[in-house]
C-alpha cells in the first residue's frame, strides 16, 4: 500500500535532478573504500560524542538534582531509570532497523528507493513517539508502584518527573529516526552538531529551572524534553537542508505500509533487544529497592557511570552496523569480516583505557553526583568492579552491530537476553549467601557479559552468520 500526500516529489523533474546531485552532497567513500580501520575510527568518533551528548541530557539532571534539590528527588529520578530506558530502547532499536535498510539501499547505490524508505520510516517513527507519549503518561504511576516496587516516599515525586519526561518522547522518536537516516548514508558527524548545541541549552535550563527557580524535578524534567525537542528540529532541518533528495515539502512525503512494515521488521529484533534489556532491568532495580533508599541512589549513580563506560563500546556497535549494512549493499562482503576484527580491537584498546581511568579515580568521580558518605561506598566499589569486566564488554558488544548490520538481528537479540538473564538470575540467587548479599547488585555483571563474550565470539568465529547472509542473498 502507498500513500502520498499529495503529488509526490518521485513524479517531479525535480526529484530525477537530486538524484543526479545526490552523489555530490554524499559522501559515497565513507566505509565501503579504503582501510576498514580508518573509515570505522572516522565515522564513529563522531557517533562516540553524539551518544555522549545524548547522554549528558540524563547526567546533568541527575548531577543537578542531587546537588541543588537533596538526595530524595535524585533517589526519585533515579527510579525513573528503568522506564526511560525502556522508551529509548524503542526508539534506537526501530531508529537502528531504518539505519540498516538506508545503509544497504546507499551502499547499492538505490537513491529513489532510498528516499522512499526515509520518508516512511520517518512518518511511522513519528506516529511511534505520540503513541509513546500516551502510553508513558498513562502507565507512570502504575509502574513505578507496581512494576518497580519503589518505595513509597518516592512514588509521588517520580510519578510527577516521568509523566513531564514522557510528554517529550515523540521529539526522542523524531530525533532518532533523523539521526538513523544520516548513519545510514555516512554522516555521522551531524547527530554530534545539534546535539551539542541541545546539551548546552539542556545544562543552562536545568540550572535555570532547578537552582534559580527551584523547581526540582518537574524543572529537570522540562529542561529535558525542551532539550530532546531542540535536537529533533535542528535534526530534520539540517537533513533536509543539506541532502536534497530528503528535501520533502509537505505533499511530497510517501508513505508505504510494505516500506514502513520492513523499517518494523527490521528494526523490532533491535528494539526487543534493548527493550528485554531495559525490562530486565526492572527486577534488578526490585532488588537494589529492597536494600532502601540508600542502595537506592547508589545503582542510580553507578548505572550512569556504566553507561559512559560503556559508551565507546556502543558507539562502534552502531558504527559496525553501518559499516556492514553499506557493504553488503555494495557487494564487498569481503571487507565485513575484516571490518569486524579492527572495530573489535578498537574497542578493547579504548576500553582499556576507560578501566585504568575509572578504577582509579571512581570515588571522586562518584562524590560528584552529591550522594551521601555510605551511598559513595556501595557505588565506589560498583563502578571499580564494573571497570574491571569492562573488557569482556568491549570485546562481543561491537560484534552485535556486525549480525545486526548482516541481516542476522535475531541472534544479536538472543546474545543480549542470554547475557541479561544470567546477571538476573545471578543477582537472585546468590543474594542470599552469607558475605554476598548486596554484592551481586554488581558482581553480576561478570556473568552476564562472560557469556555474552563466549556466545558471540562462538557464533563470528564459527560463521553461522555469514552461512546466514549467503543464504539470504540467493
Amino acid at each position: 500500500m502507498q500513500f502520498n500526500l499529495g503529488k509526490g516529489a518521485k513524479n517531479s523533474g525535480i526529484y530525477y535532478f537530486w538524484c543526479k546531485r545526490i552523489t555530490k552532497t554524499m559522501n559515497t567513500k565513507t566505509l565501503t573504500e579504503g582501510a576498514p580501520w580508518k573509515g570505522i575510527l572516522s565515522f564513529m568518533m563522531p557517533v562516540l560524542l553524539g551518544l555522549l551528548l545524548q547522554q549528558l541530557y540524563n547526567t546533568v539532571d541527575t548531577i543537578i538534582v542531587g546537588r541543588f534539590a537533596g538526595e530524595t528527588p535524585l533517589e526519585a529520578v533515579g527510579a525513573c531509570g528503568v522506564l526511560t530506558m525502556a522508551f529509548l530502547a524503542l526508539a534506537n532499536g526501530f531508529s537502528a532497523g531504518a539505519c540498516i535498510l538506508i545503509a544497504q539501499l546507499f551502499g547499492s547505490g538505490k537513491e529513489e528507493d532510498m528516499r522512499r524508505q526515509a520518508s516512511s520510516s520517518l512518518l511511522v517513527m513519528l506516529a511511534m513517539g505520540v503513541f509513546a507519549t500516551a502510553v508513558g503518561i498513562i502507565v507512570s504511576r502504575f509502574a513505578l508502584e507496581y512494576i518497580l516496587a519503589t518505595p513509597d516516599s518516592l512514588i509521588p515525586m517520580a510519578d510527577t518527573y516521568f509523566k513531564i519526561y514522557a510528554a517529550g518522547l515523540i521529539f526522542q522518536f523524531g530525533y532518532n529516526i533523523v539521526a538513523a537516516i544520516l548513519r545510514g548514508i555516512g554522516d555521522s558527524k551531524a547527530t554530534l552538531y545539534f546535539l551539542l548545541v541541545a546539551s548546552v541549552i539542556n545544562v543552562a535550563l536545568d540550572i535555570l529551572f532547578v537552582y534559580n527557580l527551584n523547581m526540582g524535578v518537574v524543572g529537570a524534567a522540562i529542561a529535558t524534553d525542551i532539550a530532546q525537542a531542540i535536537s529533533c528540529v535542528v535534526g530534520i532541518i539540517y537533513m533536509m537542508k543539506k541532502y536534497p533528495l530528503f528535501r520533502w515539502k509537505l505533499n511530497e512525503f510517501t508513505f508505504e505500509w510494505q516500506l514502513a512494515r520492513q523499517t518494523l521488521k527490521t528494526g523490532f529484533p533491535m528494539a526487543l533487544q534493548q527493550f528485554i534489556v531495559s525490562c530486565g532491568f526492572v527486577f534488578i532495580q526490585r532488588a537494589v529497592n529492597s536494600y532502601g533508599e540508600v542502595m537506592t541512589g547508589s545503582f542510580t549513580v553507578a548505572q550512569k557511570v556504566e553507561t559512559y563506560m560503556t559508551l565507546p563500546a556502543s558507539a562502534l556497535m552502531t558504527t559496525q552496523g553501518t559499516y556492514t549494512g553499506q557493504n553488503i549493499g555494495a557487494n564487498k562482503l569481503d571487507r565485513v569480516k575484516t571490518g569486524a576484527k579492527q572495530t573489535v580491537l578498537i574497542s578493547e584498546i579504548i576500553s582499556g583505557c576507560i578501566l585504568i581511568v575509572f578504577f582509579i579515580f571512581a570515588k571522586p568521580i562518584v562524590k560528584a553526583f552529591g550522594l551521601g558518605p555510605e551511598a559513595v561506598g556501595y557505588c565506589t566499589a560498583h563502578v571499580q568492579f564494573v571497570a574491571l569486566c569492562l573488557p569482556l564488554f568491549a570485546s562481543y558488544f561491537p560484534l552485535l552491530g556486525l549480525f545486526q548490520g548482516a541481516n542476522n538481528a535475531l541472534f544479536s537479540t538472543f546474545v543480549a537476553t542470554s547475557a541479561l538473564t544470567v546477571r538476573v538470575a545471578t543477582t537472585y540467587l546468590f543474594q542470599g549467601i552469607p558475605g554476598v548479599g548486596y554484592h551481586m547488585i554488581w558482581w553480576n555483571t561478570l556473568f552476564g557479559w562472560g557469556l555474552g563474550f563466549v556466545i558471540a565470539w562462538i557464533h563470528f568465529l564459527f560463521g553461522k552468520w555469514q552461512k546466514n547472509l549467503e543464504q539470504q542473498r540467493e
